[in-house]
C-alpha cells in the first residue's frame, strides 16, 4: 500500500495539470484561425475548412477509450506522458504539410496532434476531479480550465499576428505571400512543438500523486457495482457535453466569417483579433462562474448560462451589423463553465468507473466533429454566415434543460448528499 497522499501533493500536482490545460487551450485558439486563413491561403470552402475540426475533434473520439485502457494499466502520468508525446509529433507534421501546401496533409497533422490532446483530456479532467474532495470537484475542475481559457485567449491573437504578417505586407507578390502565410504556421507549431516535448521530460521525472487506489475506495462501492447506463446523470451529461461542443466549436469555427460578413470595415486580422477578445470574454466567465459556484448550484448555473446563450444565438442569427457580433463575443462570456461543470456533474457518482466514464465524455467532444461543417454548409447555401447560428440554439437548450433536470436524474444520490 501506498503512502497516504499530502494536501501539497494534491495541490503541487494540480498546478502541474494546470500547465497542460493552457497548452490545450493555446492549440484550440489557433485551430479557430485557420478556419479563415486556410480558406484564403488553401482556396477552400467554408464547408471545407470545417474538416480542420472535424479531424482535430474526431480525434477525440478516436483517443478517448484507447487512452481510458492505457491509463487503467499504467495510471495518470503515463496517460499524460503518451498524450504530449502525440501532441509534439502532431505539431511537428505541419513541416511537411506547410512544405506541400496541403491541406490534407495538414488535416493529418491536426489528427495526430488531437489525438494527443484527447489522451490529455481523458487524464486531465478526471485527475483534476480526483485531486481533493468530491463535493468540490466541478469548481476545482473549472479553476483549472481557467488556465485553459488563458491559452485559448492567447492562441486567436497569436495566430493573427503569426499568420497574417505576411499577408499585411504590400511588397509581397500573391503566391510568395501565401508560401510564407503556411511558412509562419509552421513555425508556430514548431515552436509549440519544442514547448510540449520539454514539457513531457519534465512531467516524466516528476513525481506525481497515484491515486488509482482512490477509485476503488470503500465508500463509493455502492456505485462501483452498477453499470454506467443505469446512471442517467451521466449518459444526459455526455449527450450535453455532446451538444455543447458542438455548438462551441461552431461558434468559434465562423466567427472570423460573421465578423468580417457584420463588422463593417474589418479584415480577417481584425477578426482573429476580435476572436481573442471573445475568448478572454471565455476565461473571464470562468473565473466568475467558478466563484459563482460558492454560492449557486453549479447544475441551477448551467440552465440559466445554457438559455442565455440560446437567446444570444437568436440575436446573431439575426443578422445586424455589430450586434450581432456584439451578442456572439457576449455568448462565449456564458458558455465558459459549460463543459467543465457538465464534465464535474457527470463523473461526480461513477467511483471506480471514472476513468471509463471519463473516456466517455471525451468522446462526446465528437460533436465539435460535426457542427462546423454542418455550419459551413449552411453558410455557402445561403451566403451569409449569420444563419448558420441557428443551429447552435437547440444545442444550449438541451444544456439548459440537463442543469435544470440534474438533481431528478441524480435521485437518491443527490438526497443522500
Amino acid at each position: 500500500m501506498k503512502s497516504k497522499i499530502t494536501t501539497p501533493e494534491f495541490k503541487g500536482a494540480l498546478a502541474l495539470i494546470t500547465v497542460l490545460f493552457f497548452m490545450w487551450g493555446l492549440s484550440y485558439g489557433l485551430v479557430d484561425v485557420l478556419n479563415k486563413h486556410f480558406q484564403e491561403v488553401l482556396n477552400v470552402t467554408k464547408a471545407q475548412s470545417g474538416y480542420i475540426q472535424f479531424a482535430y475533434f474526431g480525434a477525440y473520439f478516436v483517443a478517448a477509450i484507447p487512452a481510458a485502457l492505457f491509463m487503467n494499466r499504467f495510471g495518470y502520468k503515463a496517460g499524460i506522458i503518451l498524450g504530449l508525446c502525440f501532441f509534439a509529433g502532431g505539431a511537428f507534421l505541419t513541416i511537411p504539410a506547410a512544405d506541400q501546401g496541403s491541406f490534407p496533409f495538414f488535416l493529418f497533422s491536426f489528427f495526430i496532434l488531437a489525438l494527443g490532446l484527447g489522451a490529455l483530456e481523458t487524464a486531465a479532467n478526471p485527475y483534476a476531479t480526483v485531486l481533493g474532495p468530491e463535493e468540490s470537484s466541478a469548481m476545482r475542475l473549472n479553476l483549472a480550465q481557467c488556465f485553459n481559457g488563458v491559452g485559448q485567449f492567447l492562441g486567436p491573437m497569436l495566430g493573427g499576428v503569426m499568420f497574417y504578417a505576411a499577408a499585411n505586407s504590400a511588397d509581397s507578390g500573391a503566391a510568395a505571400t501565401g508560401m510564407a502565410d503556411l511558412s509562419a504556421v509552421k513555425e508556430t507549431y514548431v515552436g509549440i512543438g519544442v514547448v510540449v516535448t520539454l514539457l513531457a521530460l519534465f512531467i516524466a521525472r516528476t513525481a506525481l500523486p497515484d491515486i488509482r487506489e482512490k477509485d476503488s475506495g470503500g465508500d463509493k462501492a455502492e456505485t462501483d457495482s452498477r453499470p454506467l447506463v443505469t446512471h442517467r446523470e451521466f449518459i444526459w451529461g455526455v449527450l450535453a457535453n455532446f451538444f455543447y461542443i458542438a455548438a462551441q466549436v461552431g461558434l468559434a469555427a465562423l466567427f472570423i466569417n460573421l465578423t468580417v460578413e457584420y463588422l463593417p470595415g474589418a479584415t480577417s486580422q481584425r477578426g482573429a483579433f476580435l476572436l481573442s477578445v471573445a475568448l478572454g470574454c471565455f476565461l473571464l466567465g470562468r473565473f466568475v462562474g467558478t466563484a459563482a459556484m460558492t454560492k449557486v448550484a453549479p447544475e441551477r448555473l448551467v440552465a440559466a448560462y445554457g438559455i442565455i446563450c440560446a437567446l444570444l444565438c437568436v440575436v446573431v442569427f439575426m443578422g445586424i451589423q455589430y450586434v450581432s457580433v456584439v451578442a456572439l463575443i457576449t455568448c462565449f462570456f456564458f458558455m465558459s463553465i459549460m463543459f467543465p461543470t457538465i464534465f464535474a456533474l457527470g463523473l461526480r457518482h461513477l467511483g471506480s468507473r471514472t476513468k471509463i466514464g471519463s473516456s466517455c465524455m471525451i468522446m462526446s467532444i465528437v460533436g465539435g466533429a460535426l457542427m462546423p461543417i454542418l455550419m459551413g454548409a449552411v453558410a455557402d447555401t445561403y451566403g451569409n454566415t449569420a444563419t448558420a447560428y441557428g443551429l447552435p440554439v437547440f444545442c444550449f437548450l438541451f444544456v439548459a434543460l440537463y442543469g435544470q433536470r440534474y438533481n431528478r436524474l441524480c435521485g437518491q444520490k443527490s438526497a443522500a448528499q
